[in-house]
């Protein structure tokens, strides 16, 4: 008899790269496909081979269209995988502005780190992957519907749940056949869960009387004030007025995808209410405007839908599509706010206005989700004085804030009402996409319920064999891990060499002459040297 086997690929003890392969009778199914983000150990598991042969697979199953969780799908279709990809109606619509986007994004990046490259005579480096490639992934998807019971596999089905995290998104119930057992395995991935007050989107929804459960955890350590749709607004009012400054901007780096439509559909109400004056707000994200139109196109599925598409309407609003209208931000004249990807400032053309930005007063950069260790956001929010951007120095100036309100993610009180409300659970709950202390937060809220043997905090690329009786870690003949756990979702030798650098100019400019100046470069020129010695 075999049972099934489930393999924790990404977004274990990290909030990126998730990926989970589901090994049964009849195949595997690879529940998302997501990209790595945060620091440079971590996202060069995009560029490296899959640790499973992608034409094994027999079909994907997506639960929503964010790049942590589909990025790689024109990777895995690029390595052979030839099968349905699953998801929800509005999430194909999605991946149809979002794929392309990514692959844009990384033949930009891939030109400009050659450019370097070549300085150095460096080999050069390819692209994950191209247009062709997401053509051929978008043909390969299937849209279902929630509520529906869809084929996967022979003897496996699945069912979406709206999980209310974002346009689209979804929790996937399967349910697995067993020979020589007459019940099904049922077991309920959550994908990303909606908090309270989201502006769009209803409460998330699921089943219960599961075997087992795999939930994200994000914010797992964390307890969110109680708000409304109304206080969220006026921390935001609050926020950009203090802001406001006659030469200044506010830039707000957002996911072009669902949070950049809520704070659009917000900052325009505050506007239309006398909350605000008028304020130019662009959105500096070709992703974002056709991410916009999916959203528009779909409306009749969003709650507070007429109020979002007023929004639109507003003469305030400006999106900038090419790249010359992007540059032109920079000599805007007059307060006004920037709207731009990627949330954790990661890429895309944040980045750009950061560098004419973060080293002057008179800006602010607001933060409204979640920055993941490594990550460029993550590191302004925790406080530095000065950054790297594209290989260039910068002092940081600018005001840094930070609102949680905007998170499309539920907080740890909600998050453990959503497990106890699926009960019973028979077997175990795994906790996924979070880092190790959001993970131990949820767990410590859990434990009195499950007690600490059904709480399994799975790490990368290990597997588990889901018997009818529990959960079975599997070590014996199971590859090494790509990435150890202390490696992941943490800081990386790549970050503590951008500190260094940042760390060495600013000591140097803190010395007074030339002269004490060369004691220090020489002393660290020593330290080069003797280190080559050694090494020989």
């Amino acid at each position: 008899m075999t049972f099934p086997r489930l393999t924790f690929h990404g977004a274990a003890q990290a909030v990126t790269g998730s990926c989970f392969r589901l090994e049964t009778e009849a195949g595997a199914i690879l529940v998302d496909c997501g990209m790595f983000q945060g620091p440079k150990t971590e996202k060069e598991l995009n560029y490296r081979p899959f640790p499973f042969p992608p034409a094994g697979i027999g079909a994907v199953v997506v639960t929503h269209a964010h790049i942590d969780h589909s990025g790689l799908l024109p990777k895995l279709v690029r390595e052979g995988y030839s099968g349905p990809i699953h998801a929800t109606a509005a999430t194909v619509d999605l991946a149809g502005a979002m794929l392309p986007d990514s692959a844009h994004i990384q033949a930009v990046e891939v030109t400009q780190l050659n450019r370097r490259k070549a300085r150095w005579h460096d080999d050069p480096v390819e692209p994950i992957y191209d247009g062709a490639d997401v053509d051929r992934t978008l043909a390969q998807m299937v849209a279902q519907p929630y509520d529906d019971w869809f084929a996967v596999l022979p003897g496996v089905r699945g069912r979406f749940w709206n999980a209310g995290h974002m346009l689209g998104s979804a929790s996937l119930e399967l349910e697995v056949a067993i020979s020589g057992h007459k019940a099904p395995l049922r077991l309920l991935f959550s994908g990303d869960l909606g908090p309270a007050a989201k502006l769009l989107h209803p409460d998330p929804e699921a089943p219960t009387g599961l075997d087992y459960v795999i939930c994200e955890s994000t914010y797992g350590d964390t307890d969110r004030p109680a708000t409304s749709e109304d206080a969220r607004r006026r921390l935001l009012r609050d926020e950009v007025r203090k802001a406001m400054h006659p030469d200044g901007t506010l830039l707000i780096p957002s996911f072009a995808v669902e949070r950049a439509q809520e704070l659009v559909a917000d900052l325009m109400q505050l506007m239309d209410e006398g909350e605000l004056p008028p304020i130019p707000v662009y959105v500096d994200s070709p992703l974002a405007l056709k991410a916009t139109r999916v959203f528009a196109q779909h409306r009749s599925e969003l709650e507070n839908g007429k109020r979002f598409r007023k929004g639109l309407d507003s003469r305030n609003l400006h999106f900038t599509q090419t790249v010359e209208q992007s540059i032109a931000l920079d000599s805007q004249r007059g307060f006004h706010i920037v709207i731009a990807a990627s949330g954790m400032c990661e890429a895309g053309r944040i980045r750009h206005r950061l560098k004419n930005w973060i080293w002057r007063d008179e800006a602010t950069v607001l933060f409204v989700g979640f920055q993941a260790e490594g990550t460029l956001g993550r590191i302004l929010q925790d406080g530095a004085t000065s950054i790297r951007i594209q290989g260039e120095a910068f002092a940081v100036r600018a005001r840094i804030r930070s609102i949680d309100l905007y998170s499309g993610h539920a907080d740890g009180t909600e998050l453990a009402a959503w497990i106890r409300a699926r009960e019973p659970i028979a077997h175990a709950v795994f906790l996924v996409h979070g880092e190790p202390p959001a993970i131990d937060g949820l767990a410590a809220r859990l434990e009195a319920d499950y007690g600490p043997d059904r709480l399994i905090r799975p790490v990368l690329d290990q597997c588990f064999e889901l018997t009818p009786a529990g959960a079975r870690r599997l070590d014996d003949g199971t590859p090494e891990p790509r990435l150890r756990p202390e490696q992941v979702a943490r800081l990386d030798w790549h970050n503590d060499v951008s500190k260094l650098i940042l760390d060495i100019n600013d000591a140097l400019q803190e010395i007074a002459d030339d002269r004490a100046r060369g004691v220090l470069i020489r002393k660290l020129r020593r330290t080069l040297d003797e280190h080559r010695d050694e090494t020989g």
